[in-house]
């Protein structure tokens, strides 16, 4: 199949791109629409369409297979999108709706899977002078997320949840999770749970950007508390990610991974934890931005 058509379906924007996979995976098209998701479900499908059709028009060419990327995941057991933070699309047979609507054929994987394929196929990952069996995929920004490749391949797992590092616990006695359960990952390291964090130190509000710059400045106490939080239990959970997986490479996506002590301390903060007693995993910043969801789903075809 020469032609590799994606979407991504993120919660402001759908996005779509069309690849030439006989040229280096040289982009033939990429084009943007709201997602507009106050409209519902049902618009959403229709912006999907609108996207589709935009390409189809604006290339001429006619897809075989399209693979899309969701803020969520498809159960294989129900067919139904669950974990969705775009709330209208929990519960829905996204995959089987679209493919109705428009006679094709759909690849459907969550937002970090997509990530982790891009990354690891046109990516930093495919600059390194090796090529690893096992790639983790981070995503820690207003949430925390991961996507697992091994030998080339997404693995969504038995119940599509493969790589969601994000909802394990970390902390018993912390904050409920909109999963149910007390101290994700999640409602300890992402964006908001660290600005919580900081007012809980100082009764002050400050964005994640702010208290880094606190941080930078060295006269912060409450700032500085709050990096060394976030590293510390960075360390922790990412920890559970190499004793269980043991990856080569691990790539750092999202906004909070904009804080480079992350990775330059990771290997020391999960050095406590990890049964090796030495951690040789290479932590790599992401090479390609915010395309790196539309072309993951593009690899999925």
């Amino acid at each position: 199949m020469r032609y590799k058509w994606g979407i991504d379906l993120g919660g402001t924007k759908i996005e779509g791109v069309v690849l030439d996979s006989n040229n280096d995976l040289k982009i033939v098209k990429r084009l943007r629409v709201p997602t507009e998701q106050s409209k519902g479900y049902n618009h959403i499908l229709s912006q999907i369409e609108l996207v589709i059709e935009k390409l189809k028009s604006e290339t001429g060419l006619i897809p075989e297979k399209i693979g899309m990327g969701t803020p969520g995941t498809l159960d294989p057991q129900t067919g139904a999108l669950k974990n969705s933070n775009t709330l209208c699309l929990v519960g829905m047979k996204i995959k089987e709706d679209i493919e109705s609507r428009t006679n094709l054929s759909f690849i459907l994987s969550n937002d970090a899977n997509c990530f982790a394929i891009a990354e690891t196929k046109m990516g930093v990952v495919k600059d390194l002078s090796f090529v690893p069996e096992i790639v983790f995929g981070v995503i820690m920004g207003t949430g925390v997320g991961g996507g697992l490749v091994v030998h080339g391949n997404v693995i969504n797992g038995l119940h599509g949840i493969g790589g969601e590092w994000g909802h394990n616990v970390l902390d018993p006695n912390g904050v409920v999770c909109y999963c149910g359960k007390k101290g994700c990952v999640e409602k300890v390291i992402a964006g908001p749970a660290l600005e919580s964090y900081y007012k809980m130190k100082t009764g002050k509000s400050a964005s994640l950007k702010e208290i880094y710059t606190y941080y930078k400045n060295g006269n912060d106490i409450a700032a500085t508390e709050t990096i060394n939080h976030l590293i510390t239990n960075f360390g922790k959970a990412i920890s559970v990610i190499i004793n269980i997986l043991d990856p080569e490479v691990i790539v750092l996506g999202g906004g909070v991974n904009n804080i480079p002590e992350i990775a330059q301390k990771a290997k020391e903060a999960a050095t406590p934890y990890v049964f090796n007693g030495e951690v040789k995993t290479s932590f790599l910043a992401p090479k390609l931005g915010d395309s790196a969801g539309v072309f993951g789903a593009a690899l999925l075809a």
